[in-house]
């Protein structure tokens, strides 16, 4: 098995690691548009060797890209291109629609493995790769049925050495949920650190009252700009149904304390208290 990871930062670079902690690949070629982060993939051993992306397509049995979503819909078509129906492509994208529309029609479609690993830090950069990340998580299987099964058992198997529990869900259902869970929690995140710095520039002692209930709470205002600003732009629909509702529900809460109705505050705390039946 030779397996090739386009993009090695955290999620690659944490792919790697794991695959190479249980030997599950003979050989993995890296491949970064960024040479920093090639060197560094080589210095700290996530991956065997750096090639180019035409190389390291061809010399493949598994083919994976971890790279943002730009970058994944801009590639997919061209690797799909250059793979033989011998070979498998797994993209690890946060969005699915707009990836996999631009390769629906492709003859090598069936290669491909539309998958979404729920898992990351706010950091980014081979550095923050660890070999744990994915343990435990879910890892989110889009449209198989377009999928060979020999190319989905491929995957399969990946997610299995990642130590990850397997859901199915179509990539309209995906971009939807994706966009509850996960990106309204970076909008927020941003947007909460945007008002805060903001403050900070009147009041410059507020960050000496910050605790772990604000670093936990901002924590994802660190992640990668370059990352989060293609996922928000490709899922701009349901973003902004989600950012709505939750504008919606912070208004609500203004004009309860406005209108100093605490009842009414307590009210819509214990209700959102409720959340722990689902988050333990």
């Amino acid at each position: 098995m030779k397996v090739t990871i386009i993009g090695l930062g955290l999620i690659g670079g944490s792919l790697s690691l794991r695959l190479k902690e249980v030997n599950f690949a003979s050989e993995i070629k890296g491949v970064d548009n960024n040479k920093a982060n090639e060197e560094k993939a080589l210095e700290l051993n996530i991956v065997d060797v750096v090639t180019d992306l035409e190389t390291g397509v061809k010399e493949a049995d598994l083919i994976v890209l971890a790279v943002p979503v730009d970058a994944i819909q801009k590639l997919l078509p061209k690797v799909l291109d250059l793979i033989t129906k011998d070979q498998v492509v797994m993209e690890m994208g946060s969005t699915k629609q707009e990836i996999l529309k631009v390769v629906d029609q492709h003859p090598n479609r069936g290669r491909l493995v539309a998958c979404h690993p729920m898992a990351g830090t706010e950091y980014s950069g081979p550095e923050a790769a660890v070999r744990d990340l994915y343990k435990d998580k879910n890892m989110v299987f889009c449209d198989v049925i377009k999928t060979d099964e020999d190319a989905f058992e491929q995957a399969e198997a990946v997610c299995e050495t990642l130590q990850m529990n397997p859901i199915f869900m179509h990539a309209k259902e995906h971009d939807l949920h994706a966009a509850y869970v996960s990106h309204i929690s970076h909008i927020t995140s941003f947007g909460l650190a945007l008002t805060v710095l903001e403050k900070e520039k009147s009041q410059g002692r507020i960050f000496e009252l910050a605790g772990g209930g604000f670093a936990s709470t901002v924590r994802l205002a660190k992640s990668s700009a370059e990352m989060w600003t293609p996922i928000f732009k490709q899922n701009r629909e349901n973003v902004l149904e989600v950012l709505e509702e939750h504008i919606k529900q912070l208004q609500h809460f203004h004009d309860l304390l406005e209108e100093e109705n605490y009842p009414a505050v307590l009210k819509l705390i214990k209700q959102a208290n409720k959340i722990k039946r689902i988050i333990k």
